[in-house]
C-alpha cells in the first residue's frame, strides 16, 4: 500500500516517485470543477515548461496545479443539431469528470467529508501530478454523449499540449479497431510515448463483455477495497443484517412497517416491475411512511430510492438479485436507506411475506476499514475473453473500482434530479470509471521515476507485479464469492509498491502494433488512420497471423484455439539489478507446458532474453473450454508473473 495509518512508508511509490511530481496526466471526461479543492496549487511551482496547453474559456480558472482545461462538442453538436449552453464550457455539471481527474492525480485535502459520514484526506495517485481535462461527454442524447469526433480532437490536443498519461474512463461495446475511434486516438497518444488508461466497462459479469481491448492501452477492471459504508437492517423477528449506504437516518429510532415493491405496486403496474421499483410503478397510498424492499436489476439503484421518496415511503431496503451477490454499493440515496446482500436480501423477503405485519428499520451509516474478504472483483465489471482478438488477455489489470472517494461538481446533485437540490465537494462513486484513474495516478508515479521508459513497458511493470490473493489469503472471488480467473481480474489487483520494482519488463513499440494491424488483414491505407498519413510503413510481405498475433510481447499469454501443439516467444528486459531468474509455470489441466531456457541470466540493465514457450494438448481437454494458470519468472527478489489462459481448437 502507498500508506499505512496516514504515514507514507520509506518503501511507498509516492516516496520513491515524489508523489508523480511535474509528471501531466489529463482525462477525457465531463470537464472539472475547478474550485475543488483537491485541484488548488499551494506550494506548486512553475508550470513545466514543455506544457503548451492552455483554458480557453471563461469560467475555469487555470492554476499550477490545474494547468489545462478544454471543451470538445462539434461531433456531439452535429447530432444534437445544437450544442447544449453546458457543454460551452470546460465546467464540470455532472460530477463524473472531476471524480476520475481528483482520483489519479488530485492533490491532498485534509479534512474531506462526505455526506458527514467520514472525515479523511483526500488524495489522487500521484498527488503531486500537474492535471489537465478535456471535455467529450455531455449530457445524453438517444443514449449516446461522447462522440468519436469530439474524443479523436481530444486525444490530438492532449498529444500536441504534452500531456504524459490519458485517463479515459469510456467506451462501449467492443468493436472492429478500424470502426474504434477511442483505439485510433488511444493508438496516436502512445506512438507519441503517452501512456493511455481504460475503464474495461461495468457490463459484468457475463463474459466476453469487455471493451477498449486493443493492446496498446491499459484496460482496467473494477474490485473492491477493504473499507465500506455500513448500515444495518434490524427486522422485527430480531435479525440484523448488514448493508451498505450513504444516507441519512431515518427521522424517528423506531420499527417502520416493511412491504415490498410488489405488495405497493399500482394498478396498472406489474409485479415484476414493482418488485424493482421502476418509474410509476408504486402506489403512494400503500407505501406511505413505509420502507419500501426493493430489488436490484432494471433502473439504477439511486433511481429506486428516487421512485420510492415520490411514493412518499419513509425509506428503502435495496436487495441484491442472484448475480450481483455479495457486492453492495454505498450510494448517496435521497431517503433513509441500505443495500444488502442477495442472502440477506432473501431472508428480508422471507420475513416480510411470512407475516401479515412486518416491520424494521434503517442504521445510519459509519465508515469501516480493513473488511474482508477484499478485495473482490465487482459483479458489473466487465468480462473477457477478448472477442475482436482473443489472442489478447484482457482486462489487463484491476484496481479500486467500488465506493470510491473523490472531488465531485457542486453544479449538480448527485442524482441529477431537478428537485435534489443536495451538492456535495467529495462523494462516493463506482464503476470502472472509477477503477481506471487509479491506475492513471500509479502510471503518473511510474513516469516520474522512469521517464525512458515506454506505454508498455510501464504497462508491464504494473501486470507483472499484481496480486491474485485476497486480504485473507485465499485466491480472489467475485461478488457471489465464486473463485473468480484471468477474465475477471487480468493479471490480478494492483500492487503499486511493487510495480516500482519489477525486475524485468515484456516491452512493445509502434512498429509492434502495426505488425500486429497488418496481421489482423488491415491494408495499409486503413493503417494510416492509426500511424499518420504520412506514414512510410510498409506491412511485411510475408506474416503468419498465428504465430503473429500469439507472439505480440506482451505481459500475458492467450492461445485461444490450442490443437495439439504450439510454440509462442517472448522477450524480456532487465530493468532492475544484475541476476538470474528461474521460470516456473502451474499446472494447466489438459495441457502440458514447458519453457526454453528455463534459466536466463542477465548481466546488466537494458539486457534482453529471448525465451519461448510450447503448449501441447492432452487427453481430457475440451474444445472450447478455457484452463488458467501463470508463468513467472523469479530471482530471489521479484517475482515477474504472466496469466496463461488456453483453450482447445480440435
Amino acid at each position: 500500500m502507498l500508506e499505512k495509518d496516514g504515514e507514507t512508508r520509506p518503501h511507498s511509490a509516492w516516496k520513491k516517485a515524489n508523489y508523480g511530481e511535474n509528471t501531466i496526466i489529463a482525462n477525457l471526461d465531463t470537464g472539472v470543477w475547478p474550485e475543488s479543492r483537491s485541484f488548488h496549487d499551494e506550494g506548486y511551482g512553475p508550470i513545466p515548461s514543455k506544457w503548451k496547453g492552455f483554458c480557453d474559456i471563461e469560467g475555469v480558472p487555470c492554476n499550477r496545479k490545474l494547468i489545462g482545461a478544454r471543451f470538445f462538442n462539434k461531433g456531439y453538436a452535429a447530432f444534437a443539431g445544437k450544442s447544449d449552453p453546458s457543454w460551452d464550457t470546460a465546467r464540470d455539471y455532472d460530477g463524473h469528470g472531476s471524480h476520475t481527474l481528483s482520483t489519479a492525480g488530485g492533490n491532498f485535502v485534509p479534512g474531506a467529508k462526505i455526506m458527514n459520514i467520514t472525515n479523511g484526506i483526500a488524495k489522487g495517485g500521484s498527488p503531486k501530478a500537474r492535471v489537465a481535462a478535456y471535455k467529450v461527454c455531455g449530457k445524453p442524447i438517444n443514449g449516446s454523449e461522447c462522440f468519436d469526433a469530439d474524443i479523436l480532437a481530444a486525444f490530438d490536443t492532449a498529444i500536441h499540449d504534452g500531456v504524459d498519461v490519458l485517463s479515459v474512463s469510456l467506451g462501449g461495446d467492443a468493436v472492429d479497431y478500424v470502426n474504434d475511434g477511442v483505439a485510433i486516438g488511444a493508438f496516436h497518444a502512445v506512438q507519441n510515448g503517452i501512456v493511455v488508461v481504460m475503464s474495461a466497462g461495468n457490463s459484468g459479469p457475463g463474459l466476453g463483455t469487455v471493451s477498449n481491448v486493443a493492446p496498446w492501452m491499459i484496460t482496467v477492471g473494477a474490485s473492491t477495497m477493504d473499507r465500506e459504508f455500513e448500515s444495518y437492517v434490524e427486522l422485527g423477528n430480531r435479525d440484523r443484517l448488514k448493508g451498505a449506504s450513504l444516507s441519512s437516518a431515518l427521522p424517528e429510532k423506531k420499527l417502520y412497517g416493511l412491504i415490498t415493491g410488489a405488495q405497493a405496486k399500482t394498478a396498472n403496474a406489474s409485479a415484476t416491475d414493482a418488485m424493482l421499483c421502476q418509474p410509476n410503478t408504486l402506489d403512494e397510498n400503500k407505501a406511505k411512511g413505509k420502507i419500501v424492499v426493493c430489488l436490484r436489476g432494471g433502473n439504477g439503484r439511486v433511481n429506486k430510492g428516487v421512485q420510492v421518496a415520490l411514493a412518499g415511503a419513509a425509506g428503502m431496503i435495496l436487495c441484491n438479485d442472484e448475480s450481483t451477490g455479495n457486492e453492495i454499493i454505498s450510494d448517496p440515496h435521497v431517503l433513509p436507506a441500505s443495500h444488502l446482500t442477495y442472502k440477506d436480501g432473501h431472508a428480508v423477503f422471507a420475513y416480510v411475506n411470512s407475516t401479515a405485519n412486518s416491520y424494521g428499520l434503517i442504521t445510519k451509516p459509519v465508515g469501516v476499514l480493513q473488511t474482508k474478504p477484499a478485495p473482490y472483483v465487482a459483479a458489473f465489471s466487465s468480462r473477457g475473453p477478448n472477442i475482436i482478438t482473443p489472442e489478447i488477455l484482457k482486462p489487463d489489470i484491476t484496481a479500486p473500482g467500488v465506493n470510491v472517494i473523490a472531488a465531485y461538481s457542486e453544479g449538480v446533485s448527485p442524482t441529477d434530479e431537478d428537485y435534489d437540490k443536495r451538492r456535495f465537494p467529495y462523494m462516493v462513486d463506482s464503476g470502472t470509471s472509477m477503477s481506471c484513474p487509479h491506475i492513471s495516478g500509479i502510471v503518473g508515479l511510474l513516469k516520474t521515476r522512469y521517464p525512458g521508459w515506454s506505454p508498455a513497458a510501464i504497462r508491464s511493470a504494473i501486470m507483472t507485479t499484481a496480486r491474485v490473493k485476497d486480504n485473507t489469503g485465499s485466491l480472489m472471488k467475485d461478488a457471489t464469492f465464486e473463485k473468480v480467473n484471468p477474465f475477471s481480474y487480468g493479471s490480478g489487483h494492483v500492487q503499486p509498491n511493487r510495480a516500482m520494482n519489477p525486475g524485468l519488463v515484456y516491452d512493445l513499440g509502434t512498429s509492434d502494433y502495426l505488425d500486429f494491424l497488418c496481421t489482423l488483414g488491415y491494408n495499409e491505407t486503413i493503417i494510416k488512420a492509426f500511424h499518420g498519413k504520412t506514414s512510410s510503413y510498409k506491412c511485411p510481405k510475408s506474416i503468419s497471423k498465428e504465430a503473429s498475433l500469439l507472439n505480440l510481447n506482451y505481459p500475458s499469454i492467450t492461445v485461444p484455439k490450442l490443437s495439439k501443439s504450439v510454440t509462442i516467444t517472448r522477450k524480456v528486459k532487465n530493468v532492475g539489478t544484475p541476476g538470474t531468474y528461474v521460470a516456473s509455470v502451474s499446472l494447466l489441466k489438459g495441457v502440458s507446458v514447458s519453457v526454453e531456457p528455463k534459466v536466463l541470466e542477465f548481466k546488466k540493465v537494458g539486457e534482453v532474453q529471448e525465451f519461448s514457450v510450447t503448449f501441447t494438448a492432452k487427453k481430457g481437454l475440451k474444445k472450447g473450454e478455457y484452463v488458467f494458470g501463470h508463468l513467472a519468472w523469479t530471482d530471489g527478489k521479484h517475482h515477474v508473473r504472466s496469466p496463461i489462459t488456453v483453450s482447445a481448437g480440435f
